[in-house]
């Protein structure tokens, strides 16, 4: 049976979908701008800054689902300047654990509210 993920301490969202779906054991999170939970507002002033506010938001949306950033087994990132490649890199290696989850890294035209980042995962969780 789906059940909806919902926590204070990430973004609500922005239109018709929940912040994560979780089925049996996996968890599907949505896709995550910097926006800071607390107040709405963008954390935009760098890029570093945007990157570790997706990141905080994709934790606190595993940690309601009862699982931890080391349980996302596969990570989407969407970027508005592949460029920036090399930094994302050097963020997860601070924030992720080995064994890294699988990913895919997607240069786009354009995201909401005008960001550089987003990123959604699916992680697995003991039920």
């Amino acid at each position: 049976m789906k059940k909806p993920i919902f926590t204070n301490n990430a973004p609500a969202a922005l239109g018709p979908y929940s912040q994560a779906v979780q089925w049996g054991d996996i968890v599907f999170i949505s896709g995550q701008i910097p926006l800071i939970p607390a107040s709405g507002e963008l954390n935009n002033k760098t890029f570093n800054d945007q990157t570790f506010q997706v990141i905080d938001n994709l934790e606190a949306i595993c940690k309601e689902a009862g699982g931890s950033l080391d349980n996302i087994l596969k990570l989407t990132i969407f970027l508005t300047d592949l460029s920036k490649f090399d930094e994302v890199n050097e963020i997860m290696s601070k924030r992720f654990s080995e064994p890294f989850p699988a990913r895919a890294t997607v240069e786009i035209s354009k995201l909401p509210k005008g960001v550089d980042i987003e990123m959604d995962a699916i992680l697995s969780i003991d039920v």
